[in-house]
C-alpha cells in the first residue's frame, strides 16, 4: 500500500496533459511580410532594399523568439515562421513599393497597440520602409 501511495502522484504527471501552445505572436505577420518583401527586392535588383527587409526580418525574429514561452518537448521547432520564400514570377519595382508601403502601413497601425518596449521596433520597421519607398521613387 505504501508503495502505492508513493506513485502515485508520478502516475498522475504522466497523464497531464502538456500546456497548449502560445498564441501566435503578432509580431509574425510583419516577420512574413519583410522576409517576403526581401525576396522580391532580390528579384528586382534591389539589393539594399532586400537588405533592409532582411535586417528587419532578423530583428523581429529575435523578439518573436524572446517573447515566445519555450514549451519544454521531445522537439524544438522554432516558433518563428520559415525563412524561404520565393518572389512571384515577373516582379516588378511597382510590385515592390506597393507591398513596402503596405508593411508600412501594417507596422504603423500595429505600434500602438504592443507594449512600449516592442513599440520602438515596430515603429522603427515602419519608418524604415517609408524610407525605403522614398528610395525607390
Amino acid at each position: 500500500m505504501l508503495v502505492a501511495a508513493a506513485t502515485a502522484p508520478l502516475a498522475v504527471a504522466c497523464t497531464t496533459p502538456p500546456p497548449p501552445p502560445p498564441p501566435p505572436d503578432v509580431l509574425e505577420d510583419l516577420l512574413r511580410a519583410a522576409r517576403s518583401d526581401a525576396a522580391l527586392a532580390t528579384a528586382v535588383g534591389a539589393p539594399e532594399t532586400a537588405a533592409a527587409r532582411t535586417e528587419h526580418a532578423t530583428r523581429l525574429a529575435a523578439e518573436i523568439d524572446r517573447a515566445t514561452p519555450k514549451v519544454p518537448t521531445t522537439s524544438s521547432p522554432s516558433t518563428t515562421p520559415p525563412t524561404s520564400v520565393t518572389p512571384p514570377p515577373n516582379a516588378t519595382r511597382e510590385q515592390l513599393v506597393t507591398a513596402l508601403r503596405a508593411a508600412q502601413k501594417q507596422a504603423a497601425d500595429l505600434a500602438p497597440t504592443v507594449p512600449a518596449h516592442r513599440a520602438g521596433l515596430v515603429a522603427s520597421v515602419s519608418a524604415g520602409c517609408a524610407s525605403l519607398v522614398e528610395a525607390l521613387s
